[in-house]
């Protein structure tokens, strides 16, 4: 007998395996796709920021739900921050990830590569600046290098489709409202990131920024010992943490009166 649906993959198989889960009154987990954007607010070092975000990036070559993939920086630094970024991208090091030193290991199959060239000539053909990688390396292996696109219009793919893959999108914007405002602005809600000194942005991005997971000052989005999932399409319910019990679990009232 089911007792519980949890599912972790993509937003359209999730929102079919919910349906079926309500047609039997069954309970479900969904922690389903993402977008994750990151807010670098103009006070900040752009250089140590930009090297933290490129290592972030890097972690199983992009293909994590919770990857840090819009960067919304504030104009201030912009142009030192997408610069640094560049650089640090361009010396990563990709190869088989059995070796120690690589940097960065291949994508999945074929399809991820495929995926990776559409994004990039979508982008490029709207506008956008390819300041790091953009083609596949080599004809053996599923190797793609870590790709920064800076300057990327809304309409670019890749704006609003998850890349799941090892690609960087750079934007200005002119304030932390401007920010929240396009970090939000998709249907996607399981994690975000911030960089920040103040404990007033910080306050407002906890408020404001429509995810289950925000870390600011880091690219940790959970960790085992605290609750896990998303919002909006990136599901529901959560894992981990003393939270997570709850949804594993059902609550039974029982009155006794003594006789």
């Amino acid at each position: 007998m089911i007792r519980l649906i949890t599912f972790t993959g993509s937003i359209p198989v999730g929102k079919r395996l919910a349906e079926m889960a309500g047609r039997y009154m069954k309970p479900a987990i969904m922690e389903l796709g993402g977008h994750a954007p990151v807010i670098v607010c103009d006070a900040v070092d752009p250089v140590a920021t930009a090297g933290t975000s490129v290592i972030g990036k890097t972690r199983n070559a992009g293909q994590v739900c919770v990857s840090p993939t819009r960067f919304f920086v504030q104009e201030g630094i912009y142009k030192k921050f997408t610069e640094a970024f560049a650089e640090k991208a361009r010396s990563v090091k990709v190869g088989d990830g059995l070796d120690p030193a690589n940097q960065m290991g291949p994508l999945a199959n074929h399809r991820r590569i495929e995926a990776m060239e559409m994004f990039v000539a979508d982008a490029k053909a709207k506008g956008a600046r390819v300041l790091a990688g953009g083609e596949r390396l080599g004809n053996r292996g599923y190797y793609f290098p870590l790709t920064v696109l800076a300057d990327v219009p809304d309409e670019a793919r890749a704006m609003h489709e998850e890349p799941f893959g090892p690609l960087a999108l750079i934007n200005p914007v002119s304030s932390l409202d401007d920010a929240i405002a396009k970090a939000n602005e998709l249907p996607y809600g399981l994690a975000a990131y911030a960089f920040t000194k103040s404990a007033r942005n910080a306050d407002r991005l906890a408020e404001g920024v429509e995810v289950g997971n925000l870390s600011i000052n880091n690219l940790v989005a959970s960790i085992a010992e605290t609750p896990f999932g998303g919002v909006k399409d990136s599901g529901y319910g959560r894992e981990g943490g003393s939270e997570g019990l709850s949804y594993y679990t059902v609550v039974k009232n029982v009155s006794h009166l003594m006789m």
